[in-house]
């Protein structure tokens, strides 16, 4: 099978790339780089020892869509391509709409139009918004996303279930997966380094890696053991492993499907630290802050779903998620991007 991986060179798409490499998949990579690094397509070769084909472009750019679909025989496509700043999407909301949204639109009329009907989409737990009760199941309420990022993963979602309404041919899945975290076990690929990031992890690596005084922790007086907000991390290995099958899945069920891919264990952004600065060895220092607006107070998923119809299990705990993160930022290819 022929698959073509939108945004495959960013954290994500870069490592769904190795796995369906080494699973025996031809991939074909379209990036348009404006969150990702050429040099990681180089990274993908070292690793999986294939070249994948590279495509240069946007999913909003439909001519570049026909063409490529033209040239390759692709079957399948994983959908990564997307803003993806909680922060940011206050700040630039039309940008996030358009590029997640209508970018999606315009990706799944040059798929229809050249006979391609499988869809992995990479959706997430925000559309969940802020749960009264845990853990979360596909059967939860959405409509409740609590930012503009959210929303546009809603939104997203709301169109793919209208298009397998109106055409039996889609076979679509919806991944709704939580924090991704960890890297490549190579440390030859991992999660770019912001100097403004926006999630915990890469905020607590700048720290520790001298690049910021302190970690900015928002909130404190959340109903959890600690007060600070809890969420449910999982090894970007995992995640991506939960996009193969799902891909599997999809070759023999038609119509919509919905999966959470999470551990179903919650740590606090104090747990993190601590684990953090076991792995490490370096002191996180912290300052406290008030409520972030769009954040939730817990977010942990119920997977059982994901692992009776995927047969999907994460199999990496916080240590290892730890473990390679820190191997990958203290790399010489960290420092690259």
């Amino acid at each position: 099978m022929h698959v073509l991986i939108t945004g495959g060179l960013g954290f994500i798409g870069s490592h769904a790339a190795i796995i369906l490499l080494d699973a025996g998949y031809k991939v074909t990579i379209l990036d348009n780089l404006s969150n990702s690094n050429i040099e990681t397509l180089s990274r993908i070769i070292k690793i999986a020892h294939i070249k994948p084909d590279f495509v240069k472009g946007d999913i909003r750019d439909y001519d570049l869509l026909q063409s490529t679909f033209a040239k390759y025989e692709i079957s399948a496509v994983l959908h990564f391509a997307g803003l993806k700043s909680v922060k940011e999407s206050f700040l630039n909301p039309m940008d996030y709409y358009d590029n997640n949204f209508n970018g999606t639109v315009c990706l799944c009329k040059a798929m229809n139009s050249a006979g391609i009907f499988n869809l992995v989409f990479s959706s997430s737990a925000t559309v969940y918004g802020d749960q009264d009760s845990m853990p979360i199941n596909e059967s939860s309420l959405t409509m409740l996303p609590t930012n503009p990022y959210g929303r546009s993963k809603y939104m997203v979602e709301a169109f793919l279930k209208d298009l397998c309404s109106s055409n039996k041919d889609w076979a679509i899945g919806l991944l709704r997966y939580f924090n991704p975290i960890g890297a490549h076990k190579s440390g030859k690929i991992g999660e770019v380094i912001s100097t403004t990031p926006d999630n915990l992890l890469p905020s607590i690596n700048n720290v520790a890696l001298g690049r910021a005084r302190f970690l900015q922790i928002y909130g404190n007086d959340y109903d959890t053991s600690d007060g600070t907000g809890v969420r449910d991390y999982v090894h970007v290995v995992d995640l991506v492993e939960g996009h193969l099958a799902a891909l599997e899945y999809l070759t023999n069920n038609k119509g919509i499907n919905c999966w959470n891919l999470g551990t179903g264990i919650g740590y606090s952004v104090l747990e993190i630290v601590k684990s953090y600065e076991e792995v490490s060895g370096k002191q996180i220092k912290f300052k406290l802050l008030p409520r972030r607006k769009g954040d939730v107070s817990i977010s942990f998923a119920d997977n059982t779903k994901a692992i009776k119809e995927l047969i999907w299990k994460p199999k990496r705990d916080l240590n290892e998620m730890m473990l390679d993160n820190w191997r990958w930022v203290t790399s010489s290819n960290s420092q690259k991007v």
